[in-house]
């Protein structure tokens, strides 16, 4: 399995419109993101270049325009985040991480049955 590409907050705002939608082109990511964060054109193209030179996305050329697909699924991004984030903040140490997480949250009885049953999954696997 290869490495997935570190994908900065800013470029996943980009990601995230190509996991709803693909392909779209580079006027359509322009058009919501311009309207949604308040970019300029060309911040959303060095960002769309960014995201190529990782191969987190390809493109195709389709007459005039660019079309744009994800290369880096929805579930890979959460993977490298939630593990960079487990060895940034926990160096790696996810019992301190769900222990913390348990006491400090509010659960239902539900989450807590849920928690259960997959702590006993893992237990068989």
């Amino acid at each position: 399995m290869h490495e997935s590409p570190h994908i900065t907050e800013a470029e996943s705002e980009i990601m995230k419109l190509l996991w709803q939608q693909e392909p779209l082109s580079a006027n359509e990511i322009i058009s919501k993101l311009t309207q949604q964060m308040q970019w300029s054109d060309q911040t959303i193209k060095t960002f769309l270049n960014r995201l190529h030179k990782k191969k987190a996305i390809r493109f195709e050329k389709s007459g005039r325009n660019y079309l744009y697909y994800p290369l880096v699924s929805h579930d890979e991004f959460l993977k490298a985040e939630n593990r960079s984030f487990l060895n940034r903040i926990y160096n790696g140490a996810v019992g301190m991480l769900c222990a913390k997480f348990i006491q400090e949250e509010q659960l239902s009885k539900e989450d807590i049955e849920e928690l259960q049953q997959i702590l006993e999954n893992k237990k068989k696997s």
